[in-house]
């Protein structure tokens, strides 16, 4: 009878998983092998398709451009993903002190640019940055500085994309943050009351450590999503100036649509996949989740 039972549960469960599994075989599995087969080709939508093996790899390893793109994609990521999580961490912590209906409605406003496309914020952001009657100028102007051309600046150009980004993230961020507070028991700082703890002690001694799985949620997530981004840079700046804000995928996409051999684009694709798998990986090994005290 058990064994019975057993067999039927184990067939409901892959029934219920098969749809999942086979959009995954089909959108995903295949075409990633697929992809790693034509990159050992010479292959082209126009022309016979020639075997190369490693020829692309090697190629797409030894272009500079290449490696300036990922040391960008690097040093883009580590200007948004920390100022992202520290920003909606604090503002997380504001809302939960705050009324019900009024935090109703900032969390609400937050979230608006969630919805809005990277189009849309990059355009927004250049006619902030405009170097004339921009809105970043204007507050400059304030305090007696000169207009700067922040897009066409190798100094200002990478933080000045940097900037919208975080704004793109801050809602969803800050609402995962602020659903780990509340999940933490008020019994803990009601204990840390009693024994003399301070708003400080209580965040770095019991908040931190028990956002820590969401801490790393958020930081893979959000490592994956910055070196991968490629919408800001290609409307605000075209990869310029100097491709200092060349992201991978913007340099993926540029081969793309300028190669007649596309074999070039797919093995750099499956290179940065390897980056971001390795990286992850560091991230998850080094913040190590933990199952939940309470779980």
């Amino acid at each position: 009878m058990f064994k019975r039972n057993y067999r039927q549960d184990n067939g409901v469960a892959y029934l219920l998983l098969a749809p999942i599994v086979i959009l995954l075989t089909i959108f995903v599995v295949i075409p990633f092998i697929y992809s790693l087969k034509v990159s050992f080709y010479n292959w082209s939508f126009y022309q016979p398709s020639v075997f190369v093996g490693f020829d692309n790899f090697k190629f797409v390893l030894e272009d500079d451009l290449f490696m300036n793109a990922l040391w960008v994609g690097i040093k883009f990521t580590l200007m948004v993903v920390p100022a992202s999580l520290v920003v909606s961490f604090l503002f997380a912590n504001i809302i939960k002190g705050m009324r019900s209906k009024g935090a109703s409605f900032v969390k609400t406003s937050i979230y608006i640019p969630t919805i809005i496309s990277g189009i849309v914020a990059s355009i927004i952001f250049v006619f902030i940055y405009d170097y004339m009657g921009g809105l970043a100028n204007y507050v400059l102007g304030w305090f007696g500085s000169e207009p700067r051309a922040w897009l066409a600046d190798v100094k200002t150009a990478l933080p000045s994309i940097a900037l919208p980004a975080i704004w793109l993230g801050f809602g969803l961020t800050t609402l995962i943050m602020l659903a780990g507070l509340h999940d933490i028991p008020e019994s803990y700082y009601e204990a840390a009351d009693l024994e003399g703890a301070g708003p400080w002690q209580k965040m770095w001694f019991i908040t931190v450590p028990l956002m820590k799985n969401i801490i790393l949620y958020l930081t893979v997530t959000g490592f994956t999503a910055s070196i991968s981004q490629y919408e800001l840079s290609l409307v605000m700046t075209g990869g310029g100036p100097l491709d200092t804000t060349t992201t991978p995928n913007l340099y993926i996409l540029n081969h793309f649509r300028n190669d007649v051999m596309v074999g070039n684009s797919i093995a750099a694709s499956l290179l940065l996949f390897v980056v971001l798998g390795g990286i992850s990986a560091i991230i998850f090994k080094v913040l190590n989740s933990e199952k939940a005290i309470d779980g």
